[in-house]
């Protein structure tokens, strides 16, 4: 067996790290030509919505990706202003946190981002809140 760093397992981060990055491209130019908006478009169901009807925190995260892909952020708040906001500040906080050589996800962390979670599944599935993913007719 080769020692970390070697030739070998370098060769094999590089492509994996390139073969991640293609299928990352072809997933964003996918999400950018066909519109999850459009009912019958090739998305998966979210199985959340399904068993119980409600909007997930990641539910309309797709379109909001197109959203954002189009230039529309208005249209991309209104989807999921959620994940619009807390994934990059997810993001900084791994990035942070990582950079000081300090564990990454701490407890306290997690259980801010379950609650936050939480918190955004209860008030997105209330009557009457504004900021539903948006499905347009045929």
């Amino acid at each position: 067996m080769e020692p970390n760093g070697s030739p070998s397992s370098l060769r094999i981060g590089r492509l994996t790290a390139l073969g991640s990055g293609v299928i990352f491209a072809g997933a964003l130019t996918y999400v950018g030509l066909v519109d999850p908006h459009r009912p019958g478009s090739l998305f998966p169901v979210c199985p959340f919505k399904m068993l119980t009807g409600w909007n997930c925190p990641a539910c309309g995260g797709l379109r909001m990706t197109h959203d954002l892909l189009h230039g529309d952020i208005a249209a991309a708040v209104v989807d999921n202003v959620f994940l619009l906001v807390g994934l990059p500040a997810l993001l900084a906080w791994v990035l942070l946190r990582w950079r000081q050589g300090k564990r990454v996800m701490t407890t306290p962390a997690l259980v801010v981002v379950a609650v936050l979670a939480v918190a955004w599944t209860v008030a997105r599935n209330l009557p009457g809140f504004p900021l539903v993913p948006t499905v347009l007719g045929g």
